[in-house]
């Protein structure tokens, strides 16, 4: 099983006083499900940010696809773009055009295809994501579910290698979270490699083949099979999930 991400005793603190992470190191596995565990404020978002390199480590190294993280020589910042892709926790941030198909349309006009390639792809993956009838719609109008929908076949819609989410599930109600396990459930089917930064146990019982939890010192506290942690209550307790 080849690697997509790995982390070598990763550092990172918002200001010299606070740490946000401290000597962080994992693996993820091509195509696996992994959730990123940890009450708020244990440094889950952070650890994301930084694979995504939207920030960068103050120690530390992260290598994707093996190429080091934003070394000039090697690293791809635009290859990198197609192979990751990030959604964030509040769909606000990500949205910004004045409709829905232009939103999914943003990111393949990016990469030079042709407008009727564009237009192909983005009408399918509007009927994927059940967003057709949605599509003239400003997003910034929508519900907070059909906002997480737009923002998911947004990124989906250039098939990355690897999804980020964070807090995916956050202020979604009951049918908008199950069809949201199910649509991600069927993208790592297909091959797309899942990474979630969670709290939501049910979502990682349901959405994980392994469980990285963090504590609230900011560090790995244990790192093991989604169903052995979550049955271990002490370590929960410990980190304050229960």
């Amino acid at each position: 099983m080849s690697t997509v991400f790995e982390l070598k005793n990763v550092y990172y603190s918002y200001n010299k006083s606070v740490p946000a992470l401290i000597d962080i190191s994992f693996e993820v596995k091509k195509g696996e499900k992994l959730v990123l565990l940890g009450a708020n404020g244990s440094g889950k978002s952070t650890l994301l940010k930084l694979m995504d390199n939207l920030i960068y480590p103050d120690k530390g190294k992260i290598w994707t696809f093996g190429k080091l993280l934003g070394d000039k020589k090697t690293f791809d910042e635009y290859e990198f773009r197609k192979k990751v892709g990030f959604v964030f926790q509040d769909s606000d941030v990500q949205l910004f055009n004045t409709t829905v198909f232009d939103e999914v349309a943003f990111a393949p006009l990016q990469m030079s295809l042709e407008k009727d390639e564009v237009q192909k792809i983005v009408e399918e993956t509007l009927i994927s994501f059940e967003l057709e009838k949605l599509k003239d719609r400003p997003p910034h109008r929508l519900s907070g579910g059909e906002k997480k929908k737009v923002a998911l076949a947004s990124v989906m819609v250039i098939n990355p290698e690897v999804l980020l989410l964070d807090e995916p599930t956050n202020g979604l109600d009951p049918r908008s979270k199950r069809w949201l396990l199910g649509k991600l459930e069927e993208l790592n089917k297909n091959g797309t490699t899942i990474v979630i930064a969670t709290h939501d146990l049910d979502m990682a019982a349901t959405l994980s083949d392994r469980v990285i939890v963090l504590n609230e010192n900011h560090t790995i506290e244990t790192i093991g099979k989604t169903d052995e942690i979550l049955k271990d209550e002490e370590l929960l307790l410990k980190v304050n999930l229960i």
